[in-house]
């Protein structure tokens, strides 16, 4: 058995909630992956899930590279403040090609999420069949590493999620 690290706690505990909110039937997960980059001493957890009416789908994803685990595994040779992980989230869903007001979802991604979050919305579509489905990503980042100190935050960050689906379903129906 090894001693967990901080990644591997924080990734428990985003879980639990999760799961919890799967169980009791207020979101329903989609995809789950858990990865280690042997060649770059790197892992990679996401899990995706989206409310029961569908639309919009989340994803939590953290990454934590080399210097994050040695940081943690080595703190007299490191700085500690180096121990912990990236974390991102990223909304995505297809729709029709229609009117969506893309500056009042931003209005509203800022309103959940504050203006320190770096908010990016891209759309993707397939040139040849421009009046068919639209891809649209929105990805937000935290301008930090996140650290194992800040696991009731992970836990409250799923209902700040949850509020988000809500609200950018409004958005494209």
């Amino acid at each position: 058995m090894f001693d967990p690290t901080a990644f591997d706690n924080m990734k428990v505990v985003i879980e639990g909630a999760l799961y919890d909110l799967d169980i009791s039937g207020d979101i329903v997960i989609t995809d789950r992956n858990d990865s280690i980059n042997m060649a770059k001493m790197s892992r990679k957890f996401d899990v995706s899930f989206q409310l029961p009416t569908k639309g919009f789908t989340a994803k939590i994803e953290m990454v934590s590279n080399l210097g994050n685990l040695a940081a943690e595994l080595l703190p007299a040779l490191l700085s500690e403040q180096k121990a912990g992980c990236q974390l991102s989230l990223q909304f995505f869903t297809e729709h029709d090609d229609k009117e969506i007001d893309f500056q009042a979802m931003e209005a509203t991604l800022l309103d959940v999420w504050g203006s320190a979050r770096k908010i990016t919305q891209i759309i993707q579509y397939n040139p040849l069949h421009i009046d068919k489905k639209h891809d649209h990503f929105i990805r937000i980042e935290f301008d930090r590493l996140i650290r194992e100190d800040q696991m009731d935050d992970l836990v409250e960050m799923t209902e700040f999620i949850i509020t988000t689906l809500k609200k950018l379903n409004v958005e494209i129906n």
